[in-house]
């Protein structure tokens, strides 16, 4: 076996270990979210009017599962970082180590912040649309399977879109992307981001606009961070040239 086998054999035992130490992790906190999901569960309900319905014995565990699997994914995420930047962090300089590990907390707060908007003002906005809708024509009623799986579906993407400026940063700095790219890369990034917005929301105009405008948002602030991170690093290269 020669040494580029050699290399390549050490970096995917070297992956393996991050993806087995982030699975663990995923299901240590998968198991320790159960201790308090009922409590998460209650605040989940707190505000509807109604009991929600069980139209079979396993929907609870379902609901459950659901719940404990969101918490658990949040909490991986840092845990996730990490393990992705111990993997690169041979390939980057030590400056590059130092201002990368920085982003770490960032990806954490982003992702609270992302479901903490998906939840609190775009949820109950989409959801009283929609009984509005119905008005006194229907008996509405929610089982709790169909009403976990609507707000799921309506917050958990946001989690993982307002990651958005920290991975941006976190490639600009690599040297990976730049604000060039992403400026030319703009009518095609808004035509994705518009698509996921529609697939991620309820087939209603209100719902799209509300989840496509701060999306369109982020992306330009986005690339507003990535001019400050790529101007610094070209300083910064510019001035270890010099010397």
């Amino acid at each position: 076996m020669d040494k580029r086998e050699m290399g390549l054999v050490e970096h995917l035992g070297e992956l393996r270990k991050r993806i087995i130490i982030t699975l663990l992790s995923f299901i240590v906190f998968l198991f320790a979210s159960f201790i308090f999901v009922e409590d998460i569960h209650r605040f989940l309900v707190k505000d509807l009017d109604n009991k929600l319905a069980l139209l079979g014995p396993g929907d609870i565990l379902w609901v459950y599962m659901m719940i404990a699997g969101v918490v658990s994914l949040a909490l991986t995420i840092p845990i996730a970082a990490y393990q992705v930047w111990r993997f690169v962090k041979p390939a980057l300089k030590k400056e590059e180590q130092r201002v990368t590990l920085a982003f770490i907390p960032g990806l954490f707060f982003l992702f609270l912040f992302g479901i903490s908007f998906g939840y609190f003002l775009l949820f109950p906005i989409v959801l009283s649309f929609m009984e509005s809708l119905a008005g006194d024509q229907f008996l509405t009623f929610f089982t709790v399977e169909k009403y976990f799986r609507f707000m799921i579906n309506l917050t958990l993407p946001f989690g993982f879109l307002f990651e958005m400026p920290a991975v941006v940063m976190f490639l600009t700095h690599l040297g990976i992307i730049n604000p060039f790219k992403l400026m030319k890369a703009r009518k095609v990034s808004y035509f994705i981001l518009i698509v996921v917005s529609v697939l991620i929301t309820p087939p209603d105009f209100i719902s799209d606009i509300l989840v496509i405008i701060p999306l369109l948002i982020l992306y330009e602030f986005s690339i507003t961070l990535s001019k400050i991170v790529y101007r610094k690093r070209i300083s910064s290269e510019s001035t270890v040239a010099s010397v």
